[in-house]
């Protein structure tokens, strides 16, 4: 399971012309599920999700989570962070979950990230989807159940 964490100053998600959710200082999180995946990769990453200390105190320095200030989280399910380019120019993903599985671990996920507390939106699994957001800092930290980086 793979994960794009972007500390946002708000984010929101359109599918057409009607805006399925919306979220002020906080992080969006692009979730991408692999065929391999559990729900303890799920769980991996919503415990590192929630206690990522990517806001700033009052000193200037990364040491506060999005639990502690506060925060909402946006889920953005994404199948294209699976995306294997290391050959020709097509991307390969082979590695992504099939939808009937990705589904229920991005839920899974979500629940997890409530469970601990977190006020979040989720966008809409499998559609065709806008995603509109102000990155803060900008700060994007990449995270991998597998612990590849």
């Amino acid at each position: 399971m793979r994960a794009v964490l972007q500390r946002v100053t708000r984010a929101e998600v359109k599918v057409g012309d009607d805006r399925i959710a919306e979220i002020g200082p906080g992080l969006l999180v692009l979730l991408g599920v692999e065929a391999t995946d559990s729900e303890n990769e799920a769980e991996y990453l919503a415990e590192k999700t929630a206690l990522l200390r990517i806001f700033e105190d009052q000193a200037g320095k990364m040491n506060l989570s999005v639990l502690d200030v506060a925060g909402e989280v946006l889920v953005v399910s994404q199948f294209t962070l699976l995306a294997d380019c290391r050959k020709g120019r097509r991307p390969g993903f082979s590695r992504a979950a099939r939808p009937e599985m990705a589904a229920p671990l991005c839920d899974y996920f979500v629940r997890s990230l409530q469970a601990r507390r977190l006020k979040v939106q989720t966008g809409r699994f499998q559609a065709e989807m806008a995603v509109d957001l102000i990155n803060d800092g900008p700060v994007t930290i990449l995270l991998d159940s597998q612990r590849q980086f």
